[in-house]
C-alpha cells in the first residue's frame, strides 16, 4: 500500500511541477495537528487581521502626526516617493491584504509566528495537496480530515473575488517559480474567469480584478504597474494585495513589541488579542543606529548600544537578524542571520551590516525560536520503502479575507506543513524537505 499510494500522489503532478525547477520528498499521509492546535489556527485568522488593521491605523496616524513620526519614518526607510504616493492614496486607505500566511514553528511550549507574507507562495501547491491526498489511496481506505478539507484552498482564493467575472494573476520574472503553482490553480478553478499573465500586459479592463504575485520593490521591472494603480485607484479595477509596503514588513513585530506602543495595541487590539499575539510573536527589534541617552537600554537585551551585541558570547546569541523587507532577499533564507550558528567575527559583520542598511533596508533583531522535534517519513521511491527522519517542522496556514474593510472576515483554507531535517537551523522549502497538507489528529 506504501508504495502505491506514494506512486499515486507522484503521479497526480502536473506535467509542468507546481514549482519551477524544485522539487520536494512524498510524505504518505497529511501532517496530523492536535485538535486543539487546529481550533486555535482556525481563530488565529481573525487575529491576524485586527492586527493589519491595528497597523494599518498605526501607520496612517503616524503620517498625520496623531502618532509620533518615527513610526512611519521606520516604514517608509528606503521606499521610493512614488510608491508612498500611492500606499497613502484615498482609494486604499482602508485595504488590507486578502489572503494572509503566517509562518509558524512548532515549539516545545506551543508555536511562534516568525513573520507575516502577504505576497505568499504555495496557495496551488496546498490546494494541489489537499486534492490528491483526499483522492489518495490510503486516505479513502484510513479517512483523516483534512485541515480547510479537500476543496479548502481553491473554495477560499475563490472567495476573494467574488463577483468579478475576470481574475487577472500576474506574475513576475522574480516570482517565477511559483507560476506553475498558479496555473494549476487558475485550470482547477474556472480557466476563462481566472488568467495567468506575465506583468508586461497593459490592457486592463473595467471590472477586472488583478492578484498581484509581484513585490513591491521590483516596481522597476514591473511595465504594468503605473497603469494598474491608476485603474485601482480610479475604482475601475480591484487590486489585491494593495501597494502598501508598509503592511509587508517584518519590523511590524518590532512595532508590536516596543514598550511605547503598549497602550496603542492594547486599546487598538484588545487586551486577549494582545495577550495572544504576546504569546506567539517572539520579541522583536528594530536594528535602529540612533544613538540611546546615557541612563537608557534597549529593552531586554539590557545594552546600550548595538555595538555591544557583537560582544554577546554564542551562548547568548540565541538571536536572529533578518532584513525587514522590501528587498530580493527578504523572502526564503535569504537575508538571515543566526546568531548562535555563526562565528564572532561573522556575527560581528552582520551586525555592521544591519545598522549600515538602516536608512536604505531596516534590519530586524528577534528571539531565536527553538523548534522542536517531530518524527516524519517520506517514501524513498529508489529502495521503494519509507524513510523516517527527525523533523523540525513550519507551518503555514492561508487564511482567506472575505468582506468590506474594516468588517472583513478571515478565514482558514487549509495549512501547508514543511518538515526539513533536524540539523537544519532555517526551515525552508528545499529538496531534502517534506512536505504535506495537514489534518485532524
Amino acid at each position: 500500500m506504501e508504495e502505491t499510494q506514494a506512486a499515486f500522489i507522484q503521479g497526480r503532478l502536473p506535467a509542468k511541477g507546481l514549482f519551477a525547477g524544485q522539487t520536494w520528498r512524498i510524505a504518505l499521509r497529511p501532517f496530523p495537528l492536535e485538535a486543539a492546535l487546529v481550533r486555535e489556527l482556525e481563530s488565529l485568522g481573525r487575529v491576524l487581521l485586527q492586527f493589519y488593521q491595528a497597523a494599518n491605523l498605526l501607520y496612517r496616524r503616524s503620517r498625520s502626526g496623531q502618532m509620533p513620526p518615527w513610526i512611519a519614518q521606520w516604514l517608509d526607510a528606503g521606499k521610493p516617493e512614488e510608491l508612498l504616493e500611492w500606499q497613502n492614496h484615498a482609494a486604499f486607505r482602508k485595504e488590507l491584504p486578502r489572503v494572509i500566511r503566517p509562518d509558524l514553528l512548532l515549539t516545545e511550549d506551543g508555536f511562534h509566528i516568525t513573520e507575516l507574507d502577504s505576497v505568499p507562495g504555495g496557495i496551488g501547491l496546498t490546494a494541489w495537496l489537499q486534492q490528491a491526498y483526499a483522492d489518495s489511496p490510503l486516505m479513502q481506505a484510513e479517512p483523516a480530515e483534512l485541515i480547510g478539507g479537500p476543496q479548502g484552498m481553491q473554495e477560499g482564493f475563490a472567495s476573494i473575488f467574488p463577483s468579478q467575472s475576470r481574475v487577472r494573476i500576474l506574475i513576475s520574472e522574480e516570482a517565477a517559480t511559483y507560476r506553475p503553482e498558479m496555473e494549476w490553480l487558475a485550470e482547477a478553478l474556472e480557466p476563462n474567469r481566472f488568467i495567468v499573465q506575465n506583468t508586461n500586459v497593459t490592457q486592463f479592463e473595467a471590472g477586472d480584478a488583478i492578484y498581484r504575485f509581484f513585490e513591491l520593490f521590483d516596481l522597476p521591472n514591473i511595465s504594468c504597474a503605473q497603469r494598474l494603480f491608476e485603474m485601482a485607484a480610479a475604482g475601475d479595477i480591484t487590486l489585491t494585495p494593495p501597494p502598501k509596503p508598509a503592511l509587508e514588513e517584518k519590523s511590524l513585530f518590532a512595532l508590536f513589541w516596543n514598550p511605547h506602543l503598549q497602550d496603542y495595541w492594547r486599546r487598538e487590539l484588545g487586551e486577549g488579542f494582545q495577550a495572544r499575539l504576546k504569546r506567539h510573536i517572539p520579541y522583536t527589534w528594530m536594528m535602529d543606529p540612533a544613538p540611546l541617552p546615557p541612563h537608557a537600554a534597549i529593552p531586554r537585551l539590557e545594552l546600550g548600544h548595538w555595538e555591544q551585541l557583537k560582544q554577546l558570547s554564542q551562548r547568548q546569541r540565541q538571536l536572529v537578524i533578518k532584513i525587514s523587507g522590501f528587498s530580493e532577499l527578504a523572502w526564503g533564507a535569504r537575508g538571515v542571520y543566526v546568531g548562535h550558528d555563526l562565528s564572532a567575527a561573522e556575527w560581528s559583520q552582520a551586525v555592521d551590516h544591519a545598522l549600515a542598511a538602516f536608512d536604505k533596508s531596516p534590519f530586524i533583531l528577534q528571539t531565536y525560536s527553538h523548534p522542536r522535534q517531530v518524527e516524519a517519513g517520506y517514501f524513498d521511491f529508489q529502495h521503494r520503502r519509507t524513510i523516517n527522519f527527525p523533523a523540525r517542522v513550519r507551518l503555514c496556514p492561508y487564511y482567506f479575507v472575505t468582506g468590506e474593510f474594516p468588517t472583513a472576515r478571515a478565514r482558514l483554507g487549509g495549512v501547508l506543513a514543511t518538515l526539513c531535517p533536524a540539523d537544519k537551523k532555517i526551515i525552508h522549502g528545499m529538496t531534502d524537505a517534506v512536505l504535506a497538507p495537514c489534518s485532524v489528529a
